[in-house]
């Protein structure tokens, strides 16, 4: 038992503060991607079926892909895939058991991260995805599968459109967006 407790002493210290270009680009690109999911979903069409298009998890994905644009989480596979999948995962989650269900949330999040690792896209906003189809309500309930494709999909694309071009924007070498497509 001491043992397991020693694990959790820390190991080393809290990193410095970004410089603040990298927290001006962070803003730039999260100001501009969310502003365009929202613009674009008070759009009628295609992108916004039953009125839903912006959900809470492109927030998470905005904080991975315009604030730590070179992790491993936040590259154009992990970005899309995690969120289709882990849709995907959460309608059927919610098919199978209903909203009602006490095991529906927990299920629809763990198999979503199976599904994640599975394909190699760990996206931790995917986890939210998946929970968002079990307690999003009667608009989520509605769309079914169609909540891969929209909003998941086609949201996260127009994010990663934007990461485009603000992460690559910046003078600094470091900043460059993707580090790997597929």
């Amino acid at each position: 038992m001491k043992f397991y407790f020693s694990r959790m002493k820390p190991k080393g210290e809290c990193p410095p503060r970004k410089p603040l270009s990298k927290i001006f680009w962070s803003w730039v690109g999260a100001f501009l991607g969310i502003s365009m999911v929202m613009w674009l979903g008070q759009h009628p069409g295609i992108l916004s079926v039953h009125g839903v298009f912006l959900i809470g998890s492109f927030g998470a994905s905005a904080v991975l892909v315009y604030g730590a644009p070179t992790a491993e989480f936040s590259q154009p596979r992990n970005l899309v895939g995690g969120h289709v999948f882990s849709a995907l995962v959460g309608v059927a989650v919610y098919m199978w058991l209903g909203s009602e269900n006490m095991l529906a949330g927990p299920m629809a999040v763990s198999l979503a991260i199976v599904a994640m690792h599975l394909t190699r896209t760990l996206h931790p906003p995917g986890g939210a995805t998946a929970l968002i189809a079990i307690i999003g309500g009667d608009s989520i309930h509605a769309m079914g599968f169609w909540y891969a494709i929209t909003p998941a999909m086609l949201g996260a694309l127009i994010m990663l459109l934007v990461a485009l071009v603000v992460n690559n924007l910046s003078s600094n070498p470091l900043r460059h967006y993707p580090v790997y497509w597929l």
